[in-house]
């Protein structure tokens, strides 16, 4: 999956739903009330939960659960 794609797909993630990344070969990552940062100049895939911000590498995402 590309970032663009990624990007896309999370595009809907206000805050009211939590997010859990599956990763290739990792562990699960739960992003609890999950918000998308917008597209900044590096271009990374962020998101937060108000305390963290989380970068999601789009590579390497096996699949997403929102919920």
């Amino acid at each position: 999956m590309t970032p663009k794609q990624l990007r896309q797909a999370l595009i809907n993630l206000n805050g009211e739903r939590d997010a859990v990344f599956y990763f290739q070969n990792t562990d699960e990552c739960l992003v609890p009330r999950a918000m998308l940062i917008p597209d900044e100049e590096d271009h990374l895939v962020k998101l937060t939960d108000g305390r963290h911000e989380y970068m999601i590498d789009a590579e390497r995402v096996a699949w997403v659960r929102i919920g």
